[in-house]
């Protein structure tokens, strides 16, 4: 074998096969462009042999008239031969007609049907009758003798001749005949050729209306019922028609992309249902936080609170039980405030140090207890740890990283509230700490000194009645011990009714029903303005300001002997609260004996101190006391201790 010869085989193969590959890979196009050419092939050969047809039957009809009227020449020049030699003609016009029978016989039409077809029949025929002409007829025709017409040898010369004329015109009938028939059968090849060129071409573009059917019009059918198929949404769809040519290529490329499509949308459709999911895992996340904050704020001590949360907790992240241990406030064991899964394990075995659930314990630990695993969660707030949530799950089962999160705000939230509870209880404690201090002032303030007054008065009446004059100064001292029995009844009274004052409906309405209260007991109209241009008080501001307008009041109606008095609460251009109780009457200096009771003054002295403000004792133009508390409502006010050990010494 040749080396060189396989590398040559190899080149023409391969050329051989990308030629191959070009044309199949443009298939469609290919053969709606041979179709093309086969149609205009077909008219261009049709047209060609038409043309070509009628070139070679061009001036046929004029080459048979001319040979058919040979015959009638030919006819002629006989009859004048015999004629002249009858002596009914002339030489000249024999002549004649045999010079018009030459000049039919060489006319340009049968000499262009010769010129065309010098092999031909007709051209063998025509020889013959030209040598046929040249050698008997008119030989003949010019050289017949004049005769009688009885002469028996004449008539017999003429009858041969015009024998013979008749024989030579049979021959051109021939030639005319054969003429005929070749116009026809070319006539006849041309009808032939036209009817196989008007069925090829039928052929044609039959075969190229079913190729244009099935290699273009059904792929693009269906690559259209495919994408009407995948823009409702179903993206299975796939094109039948696939293959190496035009189409082809495209039906493979629109199965490759709808794959891609159904990926993408199934990827898609995996992703919104996670989205989804997500978004009802947090809308229950917040539906459940929702309602654990709302329990835990309208009652943070309450165990029906926890016990709810709890169940909720469930029934959100599958558990099967759930247990909230709280530590102690002082010291001891801890104890449970919410369970769905029994008593303590540790507590029910013995264990007695709770370490589990203290603030040693490692917080989201998990830990097995029987049948379950236990996870730990601490509950805190931002300062302390108050107790651990514990949370049974199945064996080996672990939260996902968003129920921890869920977990661990329900968990803070519990450790708030569980902060609120207990930072609310200390509240209470230092309120009623605070309300028995005041008690305990008041008491110290009114009660403790009219029995320190009646002590004394007493200890006079021990030694008025070891004296002498003991009817006169026992009846004073009585006297003194009556009065001042009365004024501690009164101060009581009057603390009953303070203590049992309630901060209930509108600061105004309780100022003014205080008013109405009084002027009823003095029986005297009271004089009642309030303006506070839109300032508030809190609760406490209130309670303090109502405490100091009920003393004011007393001590104008039990000691000022007052005609007209007024009570104001008005805001001043400064941002201030001024509350004033004015009297007309005698002023806190007229009596002395009363003045040296009365301890109400320093009482309102402490609360206007208690708001931030200071009290005023002052001595009106006309006579009387106005008492005058000015203080800021805006900030919070402080209480200063009262140093109740030295008051009443």
């Amino acid at each position: 074998m040749n080396p060189a010869a396989a590398p040559q085989g190899s080149g023409l193969r391969g050329l051989a096969q990308r030629i191959w590959l070009m044309i199949v890979g443009r298939a469609v196009l290919l053969l709606l462009l041979l179709a093309f050419f086969a149609v205009a092939a077909i008219g261009v050969i049709g047209i060609g042999v038409s043309v070509v047809v009628v070139e070679s039957v061009q001036g046929s009809a004029s080459a048979v008239n001319v040979a058919g009227s040979l015959r009638r020449l030919a006819h002629r020049a006989g009859g004048l031969a015999v004629a002249r030699g009858m002596g009914a003609a002339d030489q000249a016009a024999v002549q004649d007609a045999v010079a018009h029978f030459e000049a039919a016989l060489d006319s340009p039409a049968i000499a262009n049907v010769l010129d065309r077809q010098p092999s031909s029949v007709f051209a063998s025929i025509f020889r013959g009758v030209e040598a046929g002409w040249d050698e008997r007829i008119r030989p003949r025709l010019l050289t017949i003798p004049e005769a009688s017409p009885e002469d028996p040898q004449a008539s017999l010369h003429y009858r041969s001749l015009l024998s013979e004329v008749d024989a030579f015109a049979e021959e051109i009938n021939t030639l005319v005949a054969v003429l005929e028939h070749d116009v026809e059968s070319r006539i006849e090849q041309l009808r032939t050729m036209l009817g196989a060129a008007l069925a090829l071409l039928v052929f044609v573009v039959a075969v190229a209306l079913f190729v244009l059917h099935r290699r273009v019009l059904a792929p693009l059918t269906d690559l259209r019922s495919c994408a009407a198929r995948i823009a409702h949404g179903d993206f299975e769809a796939r094109s039948r028609h696939t293959g190496r040519d035009e189409l082809g290529r495209v039906g493979e490329a629109f199965n490759a992309m709808a794959g891609e499509l159904s990926v993408a949308y199934r990827e898609l459709a995996a992703r919104v249902d996670k989205k989804t999911a997500d978004l009802t895992r947090s809308n229950r996340a917040l539906e459940l936080l929702y309602y654990v904050i709302a329990r835990l704020y309208h009652a943070p001590a309450s165990s029906e609170s926890y016990s709810e949360t709890l169940q909720d907790l469930e029934q959100t992240l599958g558990l099967t039980g759930s247990f909230v241990c709280i530590e102690p406030k002082h010291g001891g064991p801890a104890s449970a405030i919410a369970s769905t899964m029994g008593e303590c394990a540790e507590r029910l075995s013995g264990g007695g140090d709770c370490g589990r659930c203290s603030g040693r314990a490692t917080p989201w630990s998990y830990h097995r207890e029987g049948e379950f695993d236990v996870l730990m969660v601490p509950l805190r707030d931002a300062e302390r740890h108050y107790g651990m949530l514990r949370l049974a799950l199945p064996l080996g089962q672990r939260l996902e990283e968003w129920e921890c999160d869920l977990l661990e705000a329900v968990s803070r939230h519990m450790g708030i509230a569980l902060g609120i509870s207990r930072q609310s209880e200390r509240e209470r404690l230092l309120a009623l700490q605070e309300e028995r201090s005041i008690i305990a002032r008041e008491l110290h303030d009114s009660l403790a000194q009219s029995l320190s007054f009646m002590k004394i008065q007493v200890s006079l009446l021990s030694s008025a009645l070891a004296g002498t004059q003991a009817d006169e100064g026992a009846r004073s001292i009585l006297a003194d011990l009556r009065e001042g029995i009365n004024v501690a009844y009164r101060q009581l009274r009057e603390l009953l009714a303070t203590f049992r004052l309630r901060i209930e409906g509108d600061f105004a309405r309780l100022i003014g029903n205080t008013v109405s209260e009084f002027a009823a007991r003095c029986g005297m109209p009271i004089r009642f303005d309030l303006d506070l241009a839109g300032r508030h008080l809190n609760p406490n501001q209130e309670i303090h300001v109502l405490h100091i307008v009920r003393e004011a009041l007393s001590n104008a109606v039990r000691h000022a002997q007052a005609t007209n008095i007024r009570v104001a609460l008005t805001s001043t251009p400064d941002g201030e609260i001024a509350v004033a109780v004015e009297d007309d009457g005698c002023g806190v200096n007229a009596d002395a004996q009363v003045a040296a009771q009365h301890f109400g003054l320093t009482i309102m002295a402490e609360r206007a101190r208690g708001l931030g403000g200071l009290l005023e004792v002052l001595e009106r133009p006309g006579g009387g006391t106005c008492i005058l508390v000015r203080f800021n409502p805006e900030p919070t006010p402080t209480r200063t201790p009262i140093p109740i050990a030295q008051e009443g010494k």
